[in-house]
């Protein structure tokens, strides 16, 4: 199997400091537990950002602190920039990350339920920001978390509106989306276009399982404090992002893979030509807001 690659969500929209002393929550924060990621084996970083007072944020110049930092301390690692729309709803609020040129962008490709609140991605709106992306070279992170999400991926591939590579993040297990099953897996990867990229978790105590069903299926990983804050949710042990993915490490030596480098990771995204392009246009956009 090929070497596997793991992206790390380290803070979401939702875990607070009340929840685990260990959500990464400042850039400096934020930056300071990235490094610890990719020397446990991360190769792409998926990033949200939060304001002082810890509230999420769209505001592109809390995102690029994040991200300037995050490429100067962990050279080459490939950045995923959130466009939620779990609180902000409007496109110029979900696109501003976008305007900092991360390798990949978060597209959920449908609206949702999650336990307490719904997240609203209308078409126009997936549609508005997968255009974005393609039009910035980035490459859309699929967030797939029921199977009409994966038909809908394929409409706007068909149309162009998306472009390989084809990279998706499977989610399962989140109360009012698909259970974290095997079945539920399987049935979502065979209906991935082919050629795709995938990675999968579970939400909550669902994401050790389902990181070990992708590892033996040959699929790749996403772990994080975003998606999980317990190493064990029967005796609540707080995790580290670190932590979690030095887990996953093990089993994948366990299982007889190896992890992905950050080269290996660029070069199975198509991004090593792109890298060059991407930090000019990063470096060019920073001056832009600084100004």
């Amino acid at each position: 199997m090929e070497p596997l690659i793991i992206n790390a969500a380290l803070t979401g929209m939702v875990p607070q400091r009340s929840d685990s002393p260990y959500v990464p929550l400042t850039p400096e924060e934020i930056v300071a537990d990235a490094r610890r990621c990719v020397a446990a084996g991360a190769t792409i970083l998926h990033l949200h950002a939060r304001d002082p007072d810890g509230t999420p944020t769209y505001r592109k110049e809390v995102y690029q602190e994040i991200i300037e930092g995050v490429r100067e301390a962990c050279p080459g690692v490939l950045v995923s920039g959130s466009c939620s729309g779990r609180i902000h709803g409007e496109f110029w609020q979900r696109s501003q990350v976008l305007d900092l040129y991360p390798d990949l962008g978060s597209l959920t490709l449908g609206s949702m339920n999650f336990p307490k609140h719904p997240s609203i991605n209308a078409p126009d709106m997936i549609q508005q920001l997968a255009i974005a992306m393609r039009d910035r070279g980035i490459i859309p992170e699929m967030e797939i978390f029921d199977l009409g999400m994966v038909d809908y991926g394929r409409y706007l591939i068909e149309r162009n509106i998306i472009r390989g590579p084809l990279y998706a993040n499977i989610l399962l297990g989140s109360l009012g989306t698909l259970a974290a099953t095997p079945m539920n897996l399987c049935s979502i990867v065979q209906a991935l276009p082919q050629g795709t990229i995938w990675s999968a978790t579970g939400i909550g105590r669902f994401q050790f399982r389902v990181q070990c069903l992708a590892l033996a299926m040959g699929g790749h990983v996403r772990v994080g404090l975003e998606d999980a804050l317990y190493y064990d949710y029967e005796n609540r042990e707080c995790a580290t992002n670190a932590g979690l993915i030095d887990r996953v490490v093990h089993v994948c030596h366990a299982v007889g893979r190896r992890v992905a480098t950050i080269e290996e990771t660029r070069a199975r995204l198509g991004l090593s030509e792109s890298t060059r392009l991407n930090e000019s246009n990063f470096s060019s956009s920073r001056k832009s807001c600084a100004a």
